[in-house]
């Protein structure tokens, strides 16, 4: 009889990791919410999330408020993190629960950026993806949905079913970074 007991989505995947300039650790579990208006729609979702202090973002950006944060997912898609939709919303929007199909990982410290652009054909220096900028690219051969969360921190949300792959992928191009880092030494 399989096991169908529920674990994190990085259960196992040997987190939080440490190595030369970086760490990389799991994101708690939290609610995502798929946030789809319907055609002609946008400016009733935005006036339903202005009461909860949110927008709805514009490509390429993200906002935070009251510990909730709204992040454009895609073609006028947005994924609505840390709390339920508003009440409302479901009139103006197509919604869906997307908490159990995502893997949310944080990798941060001054190496980031090296390794990320190892991994990613998308430009990270400071001027060019600003806090709370998000896009969704390629991590080698697999999607992902990614945001500035700081200085030196970027958070990244894969297919749930994808999370020992990228675990592994930004594994070993942290070991690459922290290795020409020591050689530099």
């Amino acid at each position: 009889m399989a096991d169908l007991s529920a674990r994190e989505p990085c259960a196992g995947l040997g987190l939080p990791l440490t190595l030369g300039g970086c760490r990389l650790a799991a994101l708690p579990v939290e609610r995502i919410t798929a946030i789809q208006p319907f055609p002609g729609k946008v400016a009733a979702v935005e006036t339903v999330l202005r009461a909860q202090g949110l927008r709805f973002p514009a490509p390429g950006h993200s906002h935070e408020a009251g510990g909730a944060r709204i992040v454009w997912a895609g073609r006028e898609t947005a994924f609505l993190f840390g709390m339920a939709a508003p009440e409302g919303l479901s009139a103006h929007a197509a919604l869906s629960d997307q908490s159990d199909g995502w893997a949310g990982l944080r990798l941060e410290g001054p190496d980031a950026r090296a390794v990320l652009a190892r991994l990613l054909p998308i430009d990270l220096r400071a001027g060019a993806f600003e806090p709370e900028a998000c896009a969704r690219a390629p991590l080698n051969h697999m999607q992902v949905l990614i945001r500035r969360a700081g200085e030196a921190a970027f958070d990244l949300f894969v297919y749930r079913s994808m999370a020992g792959t990228a675990v592994h992928e930004l594994t070993d191009a942290m070991r690459a970074v922290a290795a020409r880092q020591a050689a530099v030494r």
